[in-house]
């Protein structure tokens, strides 16, 4: 039986799925995050690889799969990706392996077209275009050394400073003086910022606070209303420059938005990036992802080994239908925090 291996490794979850030719899930399994930047290139394979025996076991199956499809978080420049699939084709476990940044199955997650623009939005920032002709276009997505702003962490750190700056007099007043500090049950956004400094609270938790930056304004509070727009602004910046450097600005192209924050389903946040978008593009179709990325990744896997649209739409119907239930690996030991760049801070992948 031809078989496909669909991974998504992200920063604290992988998501792993062994899908048969015709488009049937045979395993599907999750565990702890497999991004190389946080657990090195060892550690992603042999992650990946425990999650690989849980599924097969549960397939009932041995023997290679076909192809594999493997999209992991920070694997964001040639050399990185090189390096990881030398690793990843030295296992046992498919012929072929296909080795790109987690963005590509977010792209593939919301189109069946194999050309596309897919922005990710959850801790951090990242984007990639695909044109036709197989033309790619992609960002560094190294935080704030590649001019990144965006996502949970970047939303949570500008709210925490618009709450101090409100509370000293620097700006006006903003009901983020009370979300934050209450958020973190502390008495004021000064006291989680000293905190934050002397290491009693995590940086990363910073990136928990975004619903509630969003959810502030959408209730109309004018300083989380700023940093929603910027967020929206950053996220169509993206999308436009792919499609620019793709020559697809007037193409009738699907752009993909993915990720927790772009699934939060804010108005105002969906409303400012949809019409930056169609300013420059107006054709382009904006589409919210609403399956898994491994979905994404399966569906490459099953373009790699020849199969047909039949075998796509099967795939979607599953997990689109509850059908599918990732069934979760714990005896791995978790990664409790996102990789980080060179300034402590999470980073998209």
């Amino acid at each position: 039986m031809r078989t496909v291996l669909a991974v998504d490794g992200g920063n604290s979850k992988t998501d792993l799925a062994i899908v048969d030719i015709d488009g049937t899930v045979l395993a599907a399994v999750r565990g702890p995050g497999s991004s190389p930047h946080h657990v090195g290139i060892a550690g992603s394979v042999e992650r990946i690889g425990a999650l690989y025996d849980q599924a097969l076991a549960a397939a009932r199956r041995r023997g290679r799969c076909d192809v594999g499809v493997f999209m992991l978080a920070g694997v964001d420049l040639n050399g990185e990706e090189e390096e990881l699939h030398i690793a990843l084709s030295k296992q046992p476990w498919v012929d072929r392996a296909l080795v790109r940044n987690d963005t590509f199955a977010v792209l593939r997650s919301g189109t069946d077209a194999s050309a596309g623009v897919a922005v990710v939005c959850g801790a951090g920032i990242n984007c990639v275009g695909v044109a036709p002709d197989g033309r790619m276009a992609r960002f560094p997505a190294l935080g704030a050394i590649t001019g990144d702003w965006g996502g949970g962490y970047d939303l949570g750190l500008a709210a925490l400073g618009a709450a101090v700056r409100a509370d000293d007099a620097r700006d006006e007043p903003t009901s983020l003086s009370r979300i934050v500090p209450e958020f973190f049950g502390l008495p004021t956004a000064e006291d989680v910022a000293i905190a934050l400094h002397t290491r009693e609270l995590s940086g990363w938790r910073l990136a928990d606070l975004s619903p509630l930056v969003v959810a502030a304004a959408q209730d109309g509070d004018p300083a989380s209303g700023a940093l929603v727009d910027r967020l929206a602004d950053e996220v169509a910046g993206f999308a436009v420059a792919a499609l620019t450097r793709l020559g697809m600005l007037g193409d009738e192209v699907d752009v993909v938005l993915g990720g927790g924050l772009l699934r939060a389903g804010s108005a105002r946040l969906g409303e400012r990036i949809d019409a930056i978008i169609h300013a420059t593009a107006p054709r382009a179709r904006i589409v919210h992802a609403t399956q898994p990325p491994v979905v994404g990744a399966a569906v490459l896997a099953l373009d790699e080994a020849g199969a047909g649209a039949p075998a796509r739409a099967r795939l979607r119907e599953q997990f689109g239908n509850g059908e599918v239930v990732l069934a979760p690996y714990t005896t791995i030991a978790g990664a409790d925090e996102p990789m980080r760049d060179l300034d402590g801070r999470p980073t998209s992948g």
